[in-house]
């Protein structure tokens, strides 16, 4: 048997390294639960014979008691389950905190964590990958308590006062890049390799600020850059929840009818068109950074989209009489059905020129 075991794999991250690994492999990881969910039986079942486990839960708010014992309380489940295994992965890594050792409660359980998972793997023979991440951000955080990135998105959204309390320097890495570290660093020092950005407190809630006041247009930002992409992603994760469907004006006089269905403000772009016969369905696909946008400009359709992992299931029925903007959200399946009589017409619009060597799509099923 092969594979990764994870721990907190309901939580933010865990999502993320869930949907980094399916996308390559197509299979889900195994999930084991810490805390008082923790049961030593289903603990040992999940991760005999794994190749590699991953630590991801922990408590990160609370008093300073429940953070500083349920965070050791976790790393000693995980210990006493690795003492347990007859056949224990060859490698162990941590989703540590860069505020480890900072004198804070919250550091203090962490690094004493990472002791106790330490430990554990030099009695065993295993590798263990201690990885100080910094702030992590990206799509379906949960406001007022992954990051500042999350809450500043959901008051921006709402359309609520962002206040920056204390305005200081970030450092940023988006939970893909996070996953994709947690799934391939051999080292500590690995992390170096791995894309993160500074920014000011205030410099993420102005940047924000002018991705609504675009979208709110149905408009695209810069995105030229890849920080900027990921951030307007991570926003359009609350967006799309509070707008799945933006409405476009149509400008009709005596020739005709002419609609405006994209106005990108930079970066790259691509821009195709597709016929679809009643009854058939195209799509089927994720991304885990693209940008894709929808608009059926003839026909009747109905777009299917469902969150990976879950049966949340959006449906918005779309017609070429009423044009509407759909910019599927990353790590949401998406398909699009012809329910009418006729051909549909749609015309896609993706951020990034398509590269057959990095398609970012992957298939699967609403």
């Amino acid at each position: 048997m092969s594979g990764i075991a994870v721990t907190g794999g309901g939580g933010f991250l865990g999502w993320h390294l869930r949907i980094r690994h399916f996308s390559r492999t197509g299979e889900d990881v195994r999930s084991l639960s810490l805390g008082d969910g923790f049961s030593q039986e289903k603990a040992i079942a999940t991760c005999e014979g794994m190749d590699r486990l991953v630590h991801l839960a922990g408590v990160n708010r609370g008093s300073d008691q429940e953070v500083l014992e349920g965070n050791v309380r976790m790393a000693e489940q995980l210990a006493e389950t690795i003492r347990n295994l007859e056949n224990p992965p060859r490698v162990l890594v941590f989703a540590n905190s860069i505020q480890a050792g900072n004198g804070s409660n919250y550091g203090a359980s962490k690094e004493a964590a990472a002791v106790v998972l330490s430990e554990v793997c030099r009695e065993r023979g295993l590798d263990f990958v201690d990885l100080l991440l910094p702030n992590l951000f990206g799509e379906h955080g949960k406001p007022f308590y992954n990051s500042v990135v999350a809450t500043f998105c959901h008051l921006t959204v709402e359309g609520k006062p962002v206040e920056v309390h204390q305005d200081k320097e970030l450092d940023l890495m988006h939970a893909q890049v996070a996953a994709e570290a947690l799934l391939d660093a051999s080292t500590k020092q690995d992390l170096s390799r791995y894309r993160t950005n500074k920014i000011t407190v205030s410099g993420i809630a102005e940047k924000l600020a002018g991705f609504h006041a675009l979208y709110a247009r149905a408009e695209i930002p810069d995105l030229a850059d890849r920080f900027d992409r990921d951030l307007f992603n991570t926003y359009r994760s609350f967006a799309f929840v509070a707008n799945p469907a933006m409405s476009l004006e149509p400008r009709t006089d005596q020739r005709g009818q002419l609609v405006e269905t994209v106005k990108s403000h930079g970066g790259e772009g691509q821009t195709f068109f597709s016929t679809t016969k009643p009854g058939v369905v195209r799509g089927q696909h994720y991304h885990l950074r693209k940008i894709e946008r929808f608009v059926v400009l003839e026909g009747q359709a109905r777009l299917g989209i469902r969150r990976m992992f879950t049966d949340e299931v959006v449906t918005i029925d779309v017609t070429g009489d009423t044009p509407q903007a759909v910019d599927m959200p990353v790590g949401w399946v998406h398909n699009i059905r012809n329910t009418g009589v006729g051909n549909v017409l749609t015309q896609f619009w993706t951020n990034e020129i398509f590269n057959p060597d990095d398609t970012d799509t992957f298939y699967q099923e609403v």
